[in-house]
């Protein structure tokens, strides 16, 4: 059995009580968890006041749509991204190399799986935050198509758990500051060509390589959802989902009992 589930996963006791930390940590300066919500908010206001006019409406699955509304789903699964990296990379580092907040909490009767599941939630539990406004800041600018939209924020939440797994399983292998130059190398790139911006039929050729995004599979359920529109498809894009979670907390967990307790 341990051979497919970690067996420090069998030791699980109190992860909530990383989320409590987080929040008493944060709630004297909660403006810092919304950093990363602005970026994809602005590109929804430039998208709405200039080139949504110029591009006019696109046609997705017969149906017409302005263009600003259809970038917009994608944006908001965009903002749950960032949300869950921006927590999972640099915030996981800072306290494992930095502060050495995680040796300090395995004094107490906290074990590494604790800590693992208890900062992948928070992570997510941000994601979900970011995902939140933007929906609302959508409804705001009448840009929501249907009442399906509030499945958005379950889609968010398999995005930000997705998401968190890999962030802080590639966060255990870094060594120091300069490795984070690599995660906007890898994260731009997503946000640039998963259908944030424009049809998978646009890339030609090059479709099957937008389907290795993660991403794009979040991006086709927050679509559906503001669309109304649903089909089996999204069962395919929610379990590439669950699959890349599961192995990240996999080997965020191995990694953690590996590093910590060794």
């Amino acid at each position: 059995m341990t051979r497919i589930v970690p067996a420090v996963f069998f030791d699980i006791r109190r992860p909530h009580r990383l989320i409590e930390r987080s929040v008493m940590v944060y709630r004297r300066s909660w403006m810092v968890i919304f950093s990363g919500f602005f970026e994809p908010l602005f590109y929804l206001f430039s998208i709405r006041v200039g080139l949504g006019k110029l591009v006019g409406d696109l046609t997705v699955n017969g149906e017409v749509i302005p263009y600003d509304e259809f970038v917009a789903p994608g944006l908001l699964a965009a903002a749950a991204m960032n949300g869950a990296i921006a927590e999972s990379t640099m915030n996981i580092f800072h306290k494992w190399k930095s502060s050495r907040l995680y040796d300090s909490l395995l004094a107490t009767p906290l074990t590494a799986a604790d800590i693992a599941l208890g900062e992948i939630a928070w992570s997510m539990v941000r994601g979900l935050m970011y995902s939140a406004a933007f929906l609302l800041t959508m409804a705001a600018l009448g840009m929501v198509n249907s009442p399906w939209i509030v499945m958005a924020l379950p889609a968010s939440v398999l995005i930000g758990f997705a998401f968190s797994a890999i962030g802080m399983a590639f966060t255990t292998y870094m060594t120091s500051w300069s490795d984070f130059e690599y995660v906007p190398a890898l994260t731009l790139p997503l946000f640039l060509f998963s259908t944030t911006f424009y049809p998978l039929s646009t890339y030609g050729d090059f479709g099957w390589a937008v389907r290795l995004s993660p991403l794009y599979h979040g991006v086709a359920l927050v679509r559906a959802a503001n669309l109304g529109e649903w089909s089996i498809n999204l069962v395919g894009h929610a379990a590439v989902l669950v699959a890349l979670a599961a192995v990240g907390l996999a080997v965020t967990a191995r990694r953690i009992e590996k590093l910590l307790l060794t």
